[in-house]
Protein backbone atom coordinates (compact mmCIF):
# COMPACT_ATOMS: atom_id res chain seq x y z
CA UNK A 1 0.00 0.00 0.00
CA UNK A 2 1.30 3.01 -0.94
CA UNK A 3 2.03 5.99 1.45
CA UNK A 4 -1.01 8.33 0.03
CA UNK A 5 -3.36 5.06 0.33
CA UNK A 6 -2.17 4.83 4.12
CA UNK A 7 -2.52 8.07 5.06
CA UNK A 8 -6.27 8.37 3.46
CA UNK A 9 -7.46 5.09 3.72
CA UNK A 10 -10.04 5.70 5.94
CA UNK A 11 -11.01 9.36 4.77
CA UNK A 12 -14.28 8.83 3.54
CA UNK A 13 -17.04 6.55 6.26
CA UNK A 14 -19.83 4.98 6.06
CA UNK A 15 -23.57 6.81 7.03
CA UNK A 16 -23.47 4.71 10.62
CA UNK A 17 -19.73 6.01 10.67
CA UNK A 18 -20.85 9.84 11.34
CA UNK A 19 -21.68 11.24 14.37
CA UNK A 20 -25.81 11.71 14.78
CA UNK A 21 -25.30 15.16 15.79
CA UNK A 22 -23.72 16.53 11.91
CA UNK A 23 -26.25 14.01 9.43
CA UNK A 24 -28.79 15.88 7.92
CA UNK A 25 -32.17 14.65 6.57
CA UNK A 26 -32.54 14.48 2.60
CA UNK A 27 -34.42 17.76 1.60
CA UNK A 28 -36.27 17.14 -1.37
CA UNK A 29 -37.47 21.07 -2.16
CA UNK A 30 -40.74 21.49 -3.64
CA UNK A 31 -41.76 24.99 -3.64
CA UNK A 32 -40.01 28.21 -4.36
CA UNK A 33 -40.73 31.98 -2.79
CA UNK A 34 -43.04 34.07 -5.76
CA UNK A 35 -44.69 37.47 -4.71
CA UNK A 36 -44.60 36.33 -1.09
CA UNK A 37 -46.08 33.17 -1.19
CA UNK A 38 -43.77 29.44 -1.07
CA UNK A 39 -45.12 28.46 -4.59
CA UNK A 40 -45.26 24.34 -5.30
CA UNK A 41 -43.77 22.92 -7.67
CA UNK A 42 -44.67 19.70 -9.57
CA UNK A 43 -42.31 19.84 -12.63
CA UNK A 44 -38.51 18.91 -13.34
CA UNK A 45 -35.89 18.79 -10.50
CA UNK A 46 -32.18 19.01 -9.91
CA UNK A 47 -30.74 17.05 -7.52
CA UNK A 48 -28.32 18.19 -5.01
CA UNK A 49 -24.80 15.79 -4.64
CA UNK A 50 -22.74 16.01 -1.72
CA UNK A 51 -18.34 16.60 -1.91
CA UNK A 52 -19.23 13.71 0.74
CA UNK A 53 -18.65 10.28 -0.29
CA UNK A 54 -19.85 7.04 0.92
CA UNK A 55 -18.30 3.76 0.27
CA UNK A 56 -20.69 1.82 -1.68
CA UNK A 57 -20.65 -1.73 -3.65
CA UNK A 58 -19.76 0.45 -6.50
CA UNK A 59 -17.05 2.61 -4.86
CA UNK A 60 -17.13 5.91 -3.48
CA UNK A 61 -20.54 7.32 -4.33
CA UNK A 62 -21.06 11.35 -3.45
CA UNK A 63 -24.11 11.47 -0.77
CA UNK A 64 -27.55 12.73 -2.18
CA UNK A 65 -28.49 15.42 -0.13
CA UNK A 66 -32.10 16.09 -1.76
CA UNK A 67 -33.28 17.94 -5.13
CA UNK A 68 -34.46 21.35 -5.82
CA UNK A 69 -36.98 22.68 -8.56
CA UNK A 70 -35.58 23.23 -11.98
CA UNK A 71 -37.96 26.19 -13.47
CA UNK A 72 -37.96 27.33 -17.03
CA UNK A 73 -37.74 30.50 -18.43
CA UNK A 74 -41.97 31.00 -18.29
CA UNK A 75 -41.35 30.70 -14.48
CA UNK A 76 -38.66 32.69 -14.25
CA UNK A 77 -40.25 35.40 -16.35
CA UNK A 78 -43.25 35.16 -13.49
CA UNK A 79 -40.60 35.27 -10.96
CA UNK A 80 -39.24 38.90 -12.70
CA UNK A 81 -43.23 40.42 -12.82
CA UNK A 82 -43.33 39.75 -9.46
CA UNK A 83 -40.56 41.44 -8.53
CA UNK A 84 -40.57 44.44 -10.86
CA UNK A 85 -44.74 44.58 -9.23
CA UNK A 86 -43.56 44.91 -6.14
CA UNK A 87 -40.89 47.54 -6.69
CA UNK A 88 -44.25 49.36 -9.45
CA UNK A 89 -41.96 52.28 -10.89
CA UNK A 90 -40.61 52.89 -6.93
CA UNK A 91 -44.37 53.33 -5.97
CA UNK A 92 -44.24 50.45 -4.22
CA UNK A 93 -44.50 49.30 -0.70
CA UNK A 94 -40.99 48.37 0.27
CA UNK A 95 -39.35 51.29 -1.78
CA UNK A 96 -41.72 54.28 -0.23
CA UNK A 97 -41.25 52.31 3.01
CA UNK A 98 -39.50 54.91 5.87
CA UNK A 99 -35.53 54.14 6.57
CA UNK A 100 -37.13 53.05 9.83
CA UNK A 101 -39.39 50.62 8.55
CA UNK A 102 -37.29 48.81 6.30
CA UNK A 103 -34.69 48.26 9.55
CA UNK A 104 -37.81 46.82 11.48
CA UNK A 105 -38.18 44.59 8.87
CA UNK A 106 -34.80 43.61 8.57
CA UNK A 107 -34.18 42.99 12.22
CA UNK A 108 -36.95 40.71 12.08
CA UNK A 109 -35.67 38.60 9.01
CA UNK A 110 -32.35 38.31 11.36
CA UNK A 111 -34.26 37.14 14.46
CA UNK A 112 -35.92 34.52 12.27
CA UNK A 113 -32.91 32.92 10.32
CA UNK A 114 -30.89 32.97 13.85
CA UNK A 115 -33.54 30.24 14.62
CA UNK A 116 -32.29 27.83 11.78
CA UNK A 117 -28.61 28.67 12.38
CA UNK A 118 -27.70 24.48 13.30
CA UNK A 119 -29.14 23.13 9.90
CA UNK A 120 -27.89 25.66 7.79
CA UNK A 121 -24.09 25.58 9.47
CA UNK A 122 -24.45 21.88 8.75
CA UNK A 123 -26.45 21.74 5.14
CA UNK A 124 -22.87 24.32 4.39
CA UNK A 125 -20.66 21.11 5.74
CA UNK A 126 -22.49 18.92 3.69
CA UNK A 127 -23.21 20.64 0.76
CA UNK A 128 -19.98 22.61 0.41
CA UNK A 129 -17.54 20.61 2.39
CA UNK A 130 -16.38 23.64 4.39
CA UNK A 131 -15.01 22.88 7.99
CA UNK A 132 -17.07 22.81 11.02
CA UNK A 133 -15.41 26.23 12.60
CA UNK A 134 -15.53 28.06 8.77
CA UNK A 135 -19.20 26.85 8.52
CA UNK A 136 -20.36 28.12 12.02
CA UNK A 137 -17.87 31.36 11.05
CA UNK A 138 -19.72 31.67 7.70
CA UNK A 139 -23.49 31.84 9.88
CA UNK A 140 -21.84 34.32 12.43
CA UNK A 141 -20.28 36.24 10.30
CA UNK A 142 -23.60 36.80 8.17
CA UNK A 143 -25.11 37.86 11.09
CA UNK A 144 -22.93 40.25 11.78
CA UNK A 145 -22.63 41.62 8.28
CA UNK A 146 -26.47 41.82 8.44
CA UNK A 147 -25.96 43.75 11.96
CA UNK A 148 -23.41 46.16 10.93
CA UNK A 149 -25.18 47.37 7.75
CA UNK A 150 -28.37 47.95 10.03
CA UNK A 151 -26.10 50.20 11.99
CA UNK A 152 -24.79 51.86 8.96
CA UNK A 153 -27.95 52.60 7.26
CA UNK A 154 -29.36 54.04 10.87
CA UNK A 155 -25.84 56.51 10.27
CA UNK A 156 -26.08 57.39 6.69
CA UNK A 157 -29.71 58.51 7.64
CA UNK A 158 -29.07 60.75 10.42
CA UNK A 159 -26.42 62.16 8.33
CA UNK A 160 -29.39 62.47 5.27
CA UNK A 161 -31.90 64.06 8.14
CA UNK A 162 -31.27 67.69 8.34
CA UNK A 163 -31.77 70.33 5.08
CA UNK A 164 -29.23 71.84 3.29
CA UNK A 165 -29.11 75.81 1.99
CA UNK A 166 -26.81 76.83 -0.65
CA UNK A 167 -27.13 79.94 -3.16
CA UNK A 168 -30.73 80.81 -2.40
CA UNK A 169 -32.37 76.94 -2.30
CA UNK A 170 -33.09 74.47 0.48
CA UNK A 171 -33.00 70.70 -0.20
CA UNK A 172 -32.72 67.75 1.66
CA UNK A 173 -30.24 64.55 0.28
CA UNK A 174 -31.14 61.45 0.69
CA UNK A 175 -30.46 57.67 -0.59
CA UNK A 176 -33.12 56.62 -3.23
CA UNK A 177 -33.27 52.75 -4.49
CA UNK A 178 -32.45 52.22 -7.77
CA UNK A 179 -35.33 49.27 -8.84
CA UNK A 180 -35.21 45.78 -9.58
CA UNK A 181 -32.03 43.24 -8.47
CA UNK A 182 -30.59 40.56 -9.88
CA UNK A 183 -28.73 38.51 -6.77
CA UNK A 184 -26.27 36.23 -8.11
CA UNK A 185 -23.55 34.58 -5.81
CA UNK A 186 -20.91 31.74 -6.12
CA UNK A 187 -20.77 28.39 -3.99
CA UNK A 188 -17.60 29.24 -2.06
CA UNK A 189 -19.21 31.38 0.67
CA UNK A 190 -23.13 30.47 -0.27
CA UNK A 191 -24.33 32.46 2.61
CA UNK A 192 -21.70 35.50 3.44
CA UNK A 193 -21.15 36.51 -0.17
CA UNK A 194 -24.27 36.58 -1.84
CA UNK A 195 -25.78 38.30 1.13
CA UNK A 196 -22.80 41.25 0.81
CA UNK A 197 -24.67 42.12 -1.62
CA UNK A 198 -28.76 41.04 -1.04
CA UNK A 199 -29.12 42.54 2.24
CA UNK A 200 -27.67 46.17 1.27
CA UNK A 201 -29.59 45.92 -1.89
CA UNK A 202 -32.60 45.26 0.20
CA UNK A 203 -32.30 47.75 3.06
CA UNK A 204 -32.13 50.53 0.34
CA UNK A 205 -35.40 49.62 -1.00
CA UNK A 206 -34.79 47.57 -3.94
CA UNK A 207 -36.91 44.47 -4.61
CA UNK A 208 -34.64 41.30 -5.34
CA UNK A 209 -34.12 38.10 -8.11
CA UNK A 210 -32.53 36.32 -5.82
CA UNK A 211 -30.14 33.25 -8.38
CA UNK A 212 -29.26 30.65 -5.86
CA UNK A 213 -25.74 29.23 -6.54
CA UNK A 214 -25.07 25.57 -8.10
CA UNK A 215 -23.76 24.51 -4.33
CA UNK A 216 -24.96 25.72 -1.11
CA UNK A 217 -28.55 25.71 -2.41
CA UNK A 218 -30.13 23.61 0.19
CA UNK A 219 -28.20 25.61 2.65
CA UNK A 220 -31.14 28.54 2.08
CA UNK A 221 -33.93 26.84 1.83
CA UNK A 222 -34.24 27.01 5.99
CA UNK A 223 -33.88 30.78 5.40
CA UNK A 224 -37.26 31.15 3.01
CA UNK A 225 -39.75 31.39 5.72
CA UNK A 226 -37.71 34.19 7.03
CA UNK A 227 -37.79 36.13 4.06
CA UNK A 228 -41.55 35.16 3.61
CA UNK A 229 -42.26 36.59 6.85
CA UNK A 230 -39.99 39.87 7.31
CA UNK A 231 -40.54 41.56 3.90
CA UNK A 232 -43.66 42.56 2.08
CA UNK A 233 -45.14 40.41 -0.79
CA UNK A 234 -42.88 40.32 -3.94
CA UNK A 235 -39.87 42.24 -2.21
CA UNK A 236 -37.36 38.82 -2.59
CA UNK A 237 -38.14 36.32 -4.89
CA UNK A 238 -36.30 32.81 -5.43
CA UNK A 239 -35.00 31.46 -8.65
CA UNK A 240 -33.67 27.73 -8.95
CA UNK A 241 -32.72 26.52 -11.76
CA UNK A 242 -29.96 26.41 -14.91
CA UNK A 243 -28.54 29.52 -15.38
CA UNK A 244 -28.14 29.65 -19.16
CA UNK A 245 -32.03 29.10 -19.21
CA UNK A 246 -33.72 30.95 -16.87
CA UNK A 247 -30.88 34.84 -16.84
CA UNK A 248 -31.26 35.09 -20.35
CA UNK A 249 -34.97 35.60 -20.48
CA UNK A 250 -34.38 37.70 -17.46
CA UNK A 251 -31.44 40.46 -18.47
CA UNK A 252 -32.99 40.25 -22.18
CA UNK A 253 -36.32 41.88 -20.74
CA UNK A 254 -34.63 44.61 -20.21
CA UNK A 255 -36.48 45.02 -16.83
CA UNK A 256 -33.47 44.32 -14.44
CA UNK A 257 -32.02 47.65 -12.90
CA UNK A 258 -28.86 46.06 -10.83
CA UNK A 259 -26.83 42.91 -11.63
CA UNK A 260 -25.20 41.96 -8.60
CA UNK A 261 -23.07 39.04 -9.67
CA UNK A 262 -19.88 37.13 -7.98
CA UNK A 263 -18.06 35.02 -10.67
CA UNK A 264 -16.46 34.51 -13.68
CA UNK A 265 -15.92 38.04 -15.38
CA UNK A 266 -16.61 35.92 -18.76
CA UNK A 267 -20.20 35.30 -17.41
CA UNK A 268 -20.22 39.09 -16.08
CA UNK A 269 -19.97 40.47 -19.62
CA UNK A 270 -21.84 37.97 -21.04
CA UNK A 271 -24.88 38.87 -18.60
CA UNK A 272 -24.59 42.84 -19.26
CA UNK A 273 -23.92 42.41 -22.83
CA UNK A 274 -27.93 40.84 -22.94
CA UNK A 275 -29.17 43.69 -21.62
CA UNK A 276 -30.90 45.85 -24.14
CA UNK A 277 -30.19 49.42 -22.72
CA UNK A 278 -26.76 48.83 -20.76
CA UNK A 279 -26.55 52.33 -19.76
CA UNK A 280 -29.27 51.74 -17.37
CA UNK A 281 -27.96 48.71 -16.19
CA UNK A 282 -25.33 49.49 -12.87
CA UNK A 283 -23.11 46.29 -12.33
CA UNK A 284 -22.10 45.31 -9.13
CA UNK A 285 -19.40 42.83 -9.92
CA UNK A 286 -16.24 40.45 -7.96
CA UNK A 287 -14.72 38.43 -10.28
CA UNK A 288 -11.34 36.57 -11.36
CA UNK A 289 -8.71 37.00 -8.94
CA UNK A 290 -5.27 35.51 -9.30
CA UNK A 291 -3.48 36.93 -6.17
CA UNK A 292 0.31 36.73 -6.17
CA UNK A 293 2.49 36.98 -2.60
CA UNK A 294 5.46 38.08 -2.83
CA UNK A 295 8.46 37.15 -0.56
CA UNK A 296 11.74 38.67 -0.43
CA UNK A 297 14.93 37.79 0.48
CA UNK A 298 14.42 40.36 3.44
CA UNK A 299 11.32 38.36 4.68
CA UNK A 300 10.63 36.61 7.87
CA UNK A 301 10.28 33.40 6.40
CA UNK A 302 8.23 31.74 9.49
CA UNK A 303 5.59 34.31 9.21
CA UNK A 304 5.49 34.39 5.26
CA UNK A 305 5.00 30.11 5.36
CA UNK A 306 2.37 30.84 8.02
CA UNK A 307 0.10 33.32 6.43
CA UNK A 308 0.53 32.10 3.12
CA UNK A 309 -0.96 28.64 4.21
CA UNK A 310 -3.90 30.60 5.41
CA UNK A 311 -3.36 32.61 1.81
CA UNK A 312 -3.74 29.91 -0.02
CA UNK A 313 -5.11 26.83 1.57
CA UNK A 314 -8.32 28.02 3.82
CA UNK A 315 -11.33 26.51 1.97
CA UNK A 316 -9.22 24.58 0.04
CA UNK A 317 -8.06 27.64 -1.73
CA UNK A 318 -11.64 28.28 -2.79
CA UNK A 319 -11.73 31.96 -2.35
CA UNK A 320 -11.50 34.88 -4.86
CA UNK A 321 -9.38 36.46 -2.36
CA UNK A 322 -6.93 33.42 -2.03
CA UNK A 323 -3.17 33.52 -3.09
CA UNK A 324 -2.85 31.87 -5.97
CA UNK A 325 0.53 32.37 -7.08
CA UNK A 326 3.82 32.75 -4.49
CA UNK A 327 6.80 34.22 -5.56
CA UNK A 328 10.08 33.97 -4.02
CA UNK A 329 13.31 35.57 -4.50
CA UNK A 330 15.66 33.13 -5.42
CA UNK A 331 18.24 33.71 -2.48
CA UNK A 332 15.71 32.29 -0.42
CA UNK A 333 14.10 30.00 -2.48
CA UNK A 334 14.82 26.43 -0.92
CA UNK A 335 14.91 27.55 2.81
CA UNK A 336 11.27 29.32 1.99
CA UNK A 337 9.63 26.25 -0.40
CA UNK A 338 10.94 23.63 2.65
CA UNK A 339 9.44 25.30 5.08
CA UNK A 340 6.27 25.61 3.01
CA UNK A 341 6.19 21.95 2.18
CA UNK A 342 6.99 20.79 5.87
CA UNK A 343 3.97 22.62 7.17
CA UNK A 344 1.68 21.58 4.06
CA UNK A 345 2.77 17.88 4.89
CA UNK A 346 1.11 17.69 8.43
CA UNK A 347 -2.02 19.39 7.15
CA UNK A 348 -4.76 17.02 8.02
CA UNK A 349 -7.60 16.14 5.16
CA UNK A 350 -11.22 14.59 6.12
CA UNK A 351 -14.25 15.64 6.51
CA UNK A 352 -15.87 18.84 7.51
CA UNK A 353 -17.18 17.93 11.02
CA UNK A 354 -13.84 15.81 12.25
CA UNK A 355 -11.30 18.13 14.57
CA UNK A 356 -8.57 20.16 12.90
CA UNK A 357 -9.31 18.80 9.68
CA UNK A 358 -8.04 21.22 7.44
CA UNK A 359 -8.36 20.32 3.77
CA UNK A 360 -11.79 18.54 2.83
CA UNK A 361 -13.57 17.21 -0.89
CA UNK A 362 -14.32 19.21 -3.33
CA UNK A 363 -17.94 20.45 -4.47
CA UNK A 364 -17.20 20.55 -8.22
CA UNK A 365 -17.00 17.21 -9.82
CA UNK A 366 -14.88 18.79 -12.53
CA UNK A 367 -12.31 20.29 -10.22
CA UNK A 368 -9.87 17.15 -9.01
CA UNK A 369 -9.36 16.11 -12.96
CA UNK A 370 -8.68 19.89 -13.74
CA UNK A 371 -6.06 20.47 -10.86
CA UNK A 372 -4.89 17.34 -11.74
CA UNK A 373 -4.47 18.89 -15.27
CA UNK A 374 -2.35 21.84 -13.87
CA UNK A 375 0.09 19.79 -12.13
CA UNK A 376 0.49 17.78 -14.94
CA UNK A 377 1.26 20.38 -17.55
CA UNK A 378 3.58 21.86 -14.65
CA UNK A 379 5.68 18.73 -14.46
CA UNK A 380 5.87 18.42 -18.00
CA UNK A 381 7.99 22.09 -17.94
CA UNK A 382 10.18 21.41 -15.51
CA UNK A 383 8.30 21.69 -12.05
CA UNK A 384 7.85 19.17 -9.24
CA UNK A 385 5.46 18.29 -6.72
CA UNK A 386 7.49 18.66 -3.74
CA UNK A 387 5.51 17.51 -0.55
CA UNK A 388 4.37 14.33 0.17
CA UNK A 389 1.15 13.14 -1.46
CA UNK A 390 0.73 16.38 -3.07
CA UNK A 391 -1.97 16.18 -5.66
CA UNK A 392 -3.22 12.74 -4.35
CA UNK A 393 -6.95 12.47 -5.77
CA UNK A 394 -9.84 10.19 -4.40
CA UNK A 395 -12.90 10.71 -5.84
CA UNK A 396 -13.91 14.73 -4.50
CA UNK A 397 -10.48 14.60 -2.35
CA UNK A 398 -7.53 16.56 -3.24
CA UNK A 399 -4.51 16.80 -1.25
CA UNK A 400 -2.67 20.09 -1.75
CA UNK A 401 0.49 20.48 -3.44
CA UNK A 402 3.12 22.59 -3.77
CA UNK A 403 4.66 22.87 -7.22
CA UNK A 404 7.89 24.62 -7.72
CA UNK A 405 10.00 25.96 -9.92
CA UNK A 406 6.88 27.62 -11.60
CA UNK A 407 7.18 29.84 -15.13
CA UNK A 408 5.32 31.62 -17.28
CA UNK A 409 4.52 28.44 -19.61
CA UNK A 410 2.61 26.90 -17.37
CA UNK A 411 -0.89 27.19 -16.44
CA UNK A 412 -1.10 27.28 -12.97
CA UNK A 413 0.89 30.96 -13.87
CA UNK A 414 -2.12 32.04 -15.35
CA UNK A 415 -4.84 30.28 -14.75
CA UNK A 416 -6.65 30.95 -11.59
CA UNK A 417 -6.84 27.46 -9.74
CA UNK A 418 -9.38 28.02 -7.66
CA UNK A 419 -8.15 24.66 -5.22
CA UNK A 420 -5.71 22.88 -3.43
CA UNK A 421 -2.34 24.09 -5.14
CA UNK A 422 -0.23 26.41 -4.36
CA UNK A 423 2.36 27.52 -7.70
CA UNK A 424 5.97 28.43 -6.55
CA UNK A 425 7.46 31.30 -8.86
CA UNK A 426 11.44 31.74 -8.19
CA UNK A 427 12.29 35.18 -8.89
CA UNK A 428 15.68 37.29 -8.90
CA UNK A 429 14.65 41.15 -9.29
CA UNK A 430 11.71 42.23 -7.83
CA UNK A 431 10.76 44.08 -11.06
CA UNK A 432 9.89 40.36 -11.99
CA UNK A 433 6.80 40.24 -10.00
CA UNK A 434 5.47 43.83 -10.99
CA UNK A 435 6.00 42.66 -14.20
CA UNK A 436 3.69 40.30 -13.78
CA UNK A 437 0.91 42.37 -12.25
CA UNK A 438 1.18 44.80 -15.24
CA UNK A 439 0.40 42.43 -17.78
CA UNK A 440 -2.14 40.02 -15.48
CA UNK A 441 -5.85 40.67 -16.75
CA UNK A 442 -6.75 40.57 -12.51
CA UNK A 443 -6.26 43.04 -10.32
CA UNK A 444 -7.93 42.60 -6.48
CA UNK A 445 -4.63 41.97 -4.29
CA UNK A 446 -1.54 40.82 -3.69
CA UNK A 447 0.62 40.22 -0.19
CA UNK A 448 4.13 41.55 0.30
CA UNK A 449 6.64 39.79 2.79
CA UNK A 450 9.18 41.64 4.12
CA UNK A 451 10.81 43.57 6.90
CA UNK A 452 13.05 46.11 5.04
CA UNK A 453 10.78 49.26 5.35
CA UNK A 454 12.61 50.77 1.96
CA UNK A 455 11.81 47.59 -0.32
CA UNK A 456 8.33 47.45 1.09
CA UNK A 457 8.11 51.10 0.30
CA UNK A 458 9.32 50.49 -2.83
CA UNK A 459 6.95 47.64 -3.65
CA UNK A 460 3.62 49.38 -2.08
CA UNK A 461 3.63 52.29 -4.46
CA UNK A 462 3.28 50.18 -7.87
CA UNK A 463 1.10 47.87 -6.29
CA UNK A 464 -1.62 50.51 -5.29
CA UNK A 465 -2.54 51.30 -9.03
CA UNK A 466 -2.28 47.99 -10.42
CA UNK A 467 -4.20 46.10 -7.47
CA UNK A 468 -7.05 47.34 -4.92
CA UNK A 469 -5.20 46.27 -1.50
CA UNK A 470 -1.92 45.76 -0.54
CA UNK A 471 -1.39 43.35 2.08
CA UNK A 472 2.08 43.70 3.97
CA UNK A 473 2.72 40.40 5.94
CA UNK A 474 -0.03 39.42 6.22
CA UNK A 475 -2.87 37.19 3.71
CA UNK A 476 -5.00 38.55 1.33
CA UNK A 477 -8.55 38.35 2.76
CA UNK A 478 -11.76 40.36 2.52
CA UNK A 479 -12.37 41.21 5.85
CA UNK A 480 -13.30 43.43 8.23
CA UNK A 481 -16.01 44.49 6.07
CA UNK A 482 -15.91 48.03 6.81
CA UNK A 483 -12.96 47.99 4.61
CA UNK A 484 -13.36 48.50 0.83
CA UNK A 485 -13.77 45.17 -0.85
CA UNK A 486 -13.43 45.91 -4.76
CA UNK A 487 -10.58 45.34 -7.68
CA UNK A 488 -9.08 46.37 -10.64
CA UNK A 489 -9.38 44.98 -14.38
CA UNK A 490 -11.00 41.82 -14.73
CA UNK A 491 -11.65 41.65 -10.78
CA UNK A 492 -14.38 43.86 -10.04
CA UNK A 493 -17.11 46.69 -10.12
CA UNK A 494 -18.49 48.48 -8.02
CA UNK A 495 -16.96 48.56 -4.07
CA UNK A 496 -18.52 46.68 -1.53
CA UNK A 497 -18.25 47.04 2.32
CA UNK A 498 -20.70 47.42 4.76
CA UNK A 499 -20.58 51.75 4.05
CA UNK A 500 -20.19 51.25 0.41
CA UNK A 501 -22.39 48.55 -0.51
CA UNK A 502 -25.47 51.02 0.66
CA UNK A 503 -23.94 53.05 -1.59
CA UNK A 504 -23.66 51.02 -4.43
CA UNK A 505 -27.60 50.13 -4.61
CA UNK A 506 -28.53 53.28 -4.15
CA UNK A 507 -28.85 56.32 -5.82
CA UNK A 508 -28.65 60.36 -4.29
CA UNK A 509 -32.00 61.82 -4.89
CA UNK A 510 -33.23 65.70 -3.50
CA UNK A 511 -35.59 67.51 -2.88
CA UNK A 512 -35.45 71.31 -3.50
CA UNK A 513 -37.28 74.77 -3.26
CA UNK A 514 -36.10 78.20 -3.15
CA UNK A 515 -36.00 79.75 0.03
CA UNK A 516 -39.23 81.72 0.46
CA UNK A 517 -41.49 82.00 3.74
CA UNK A 518 -43.95 80.06 2.17
CA UNK A 519 -41.43 77.31 1.11
CA UNK A 520 -40.42 77.20 5.00
CA UNK A 521 -44.00 76.63 5.69
CA UNK A 522 -44.98 73.92 3.58
CA UNK A 523 -41.71 72.01 4.49
CA UNK A 524 -42.36 72.25 7.63
CA UNK A 525 -45.70 71.25 7.14
CA UNK A 526 -44.53 67.73 5.89
CA UNK A 527 -41.86 67.38 7.92
CA UNK A 528 -43.93 67.88 11.45
CA UNK A 529 -47.08 65.89 10.03
CA UNK A 530 -44.50 62.84 9.02
CA UNK A 531 -46.75 62.92 5.52
CA UNK A 532 -43.76 61.84 3.78
CA UNK A 533 -41.40 58.82 4.17
CA UNK A 534 -38.64 60.39 2.32
CA UNK A 535 -39.04 63.97 3.46
CA UNK A 536 -37.81 64.11 7.35
CA UNK A 537 -35.81 64.90 9.97
CA UNK A 538 -36.63 62.21 12.47
CA UNK A 539 -33.69 60.65 14.17
CA UNK A 540 -33.01 57.14 14.55
CA UNK A 541 -31.39 55.47 17.24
Amino acid sequence: MSSAQSNFKNLFKSENEIPEEYQVPIIHQREYLLNGELVQWNGDVTEIYSPVCIPTENGLERKLLGSIPNIGPKEALDVLDACVKAYDNGLGEWPTMSVEGRIQCMQKFVYLMIKERDLVIKLLMWEIGKTLPDSTKEFDRTVDYINQTIDALKDLDRESSRFQQAEGTIAQIRRAPLGVVLSMGPFNYPLNEIFTTLIPALIMGNTILFKLPKHGVLAHYPLLKAFQEAFPKGTVNTLYGKGSEIITPIMESGKVNVLAFIGSSKVANGLKKLHPKVNRLRAILSLDAKNAAIVTKNANLDIAVSEIILGSLSFNGQRCTALKLIFVQKDVAEEFTQKLTAAVSVMKGGLPWEKDVKITPLPEVNKPPYLEECIADAISKGAKVLNENGGYNEASFVFPAVVYPVNDQMKLYHEEQFGPVIPVVPFETIEEPIDYQVNADHGMQVSIFSEDAMEVSKLIDPFVNLVSRVNINCQAQRGPDVFPFTGRKDSAEGTLSVFDALRSFSIRSLVAAKITDSNKDLLNTIVRDHDSNFLSTDYIF
